[in-house]
């Protein structure tokens, strides 16, 4: 059996949920991989370090491999022109166009979608509010885009036959969007790769990429207010504002090795978290390392937290509503007593519910089934 296997953009920068979704399909699937641009089959340090990775006409635009976003208007364009005629089955691993890939009829398409195209649905005006292109004149056309985007992104949803989310929160904004069901396979956590520890230090940690829907800078705002101590992980757009704003009790360490990163994980007081996340793997991570976590109550968290408030025995954090400043420090002040409750090992064993095992039982079980239920339905027809 052949195989394709199709992503949005492979880049040094790109190390995402998506891409550990990828890097861990391709462990067990033997599968020719696809992408808009590849910049990871030269990078040493990758996975894909010189493997065949087939590309689009994007991949010699400038610039492209500093973020191929820039090339928005040409995604579906792009995409569509991979072919993928001599392959049995299409795997695809989306969060904004993979999924649009052209197929025939006797091919069956399995989508693991990681969410519906953020800035084209939930995240709009959230964009057009933050940039230039959602300002005068500029942002007509760029409303317009978007408005043909959205368009393009249900008719291409059309073209999946099976769909996989990333949670159960992906799933309803799949349906919202799409009116598509989906078979719920949580992302891949390598726990055993996150070091176990019960001992704690005082200071606070949230690790996450400095922009403005993962309200980072919404936390260290929190963290002003109640002077405790918080360290942040992380680079992005925000940085600058952050770093403004912060006062000497908040630490940014900016980018990190993977080393570093664990070390400080695993001997935080707490994890916080205050995006509405799909999924987010860092939470999962955080309490592999025996971490409480202190997160927003909404999206893929309330999938993956046990709040201490509902479930004392087990709980492994506190989900805080509203999504705000004063949500937050309500959440932190809950946490600091109740904190004396928290078993450590507790978080620990909720971590293993996500296992990169579980995963890849759960995908290709989902695999083989919609394979066998592909070929019933060609029979029939």
């Amino acid at each position: 059996m052949k195989i394709a296997l199709v992503h949005e953009w492979l880049t040094p920068k790109a190390t995402g949920g998506s891409e550990l979704v990828v890097k861990e399909i391709l462990q067990f699937i033997d599968a020719q991989v696809f992408a808009l641009i590849d910049f990871e089959s030269v990078n040493p340090h990758s996975y894909l370090y010189q493997r065949e990775i087939k590309t689009t006409f994007l991949q010699h635009f400038p610039f492209s491999g500093n973020g191929v976003q820039k090339y928005l208007p040409l995604l579906p364009l792009a995409i569509e022109q991979l072919n993928l005629t001599e392959y049995d089955v299409v795997l695809s691993s989306s969060h904004a166009v993979a999924k649009g890939v052209i197929t025939r009829p006797d091919q069956p398409h399995i989508c693991y979608c990681h969410t519906p195209m953020r800035y084209a649905w939930d995240l709009t005006f959230d964009y057009l509010d933050r940039t230039p292109a959602g300002k005068g004149i500029q942002g007509i056309f760029t409303r317009y885009l978007l408005h043909q985007l959205r368009q393009w992104d249900v008719i291409s949803a059309n073209r999946v036959d099976f769909f996989i989310a990333n949670s159960h929160h992906t799933a309803r904004r799949i349906w919202r969007c799409y009116r598509r069901q989906a078979k719920v396979i949580y992302p891949p956590v390598q726990v055993s790769q996150f070091p176990f520890k019960a001992e704690k230090s005082d200071y606070y940690l949230t690790v996450s990429r400095l922009v403005s829907y993962k309200k980072v800078s919404m936390i260290v705002e929190a963290f002003n207010r109640n002077g405790l101590p918080l360290v942040v992980i992380g680079e992005g757009a925000e940085m600058d504002y952050i770093r403004a704003i912060a006062k000497p009790n908040i630490t940014l360490l900016g980018s990190v090795n993977d080393k570093t990163l664990k070390e400080y994980m695993s001997n935080a007081k707490a994890f916080i978290y205050a995006a509405c996340e799909d999924f987010g793997i860092a939470i999962v991570e955080a309490q592999a390392c025996g971490t409480p976590v202190i997160a927003y109550g909404g999206g893929g968290a309330l999938e993956t937290v046990i709040d201490m408030r509902e479930n004392s025995q087990q709980g492994t954090g506190i989900l805080f509503s509203p999504q705000t400043v004063e949500g937050l420090l309500e959440g932190v002040k809950t946490f600091t007593i109740l904190e004396k409750e928290f078993k450590p090992e507790n978080a620990r064993i909720q971590a293993e519910k996500f296992s990169a095992e579980t995963f890849k039982q759960d995908y290709l079980a989902f695999f083989d089934q919609c394979c066998q239920n592909f070929a019933l339905i060609r029979f029939k027809n």
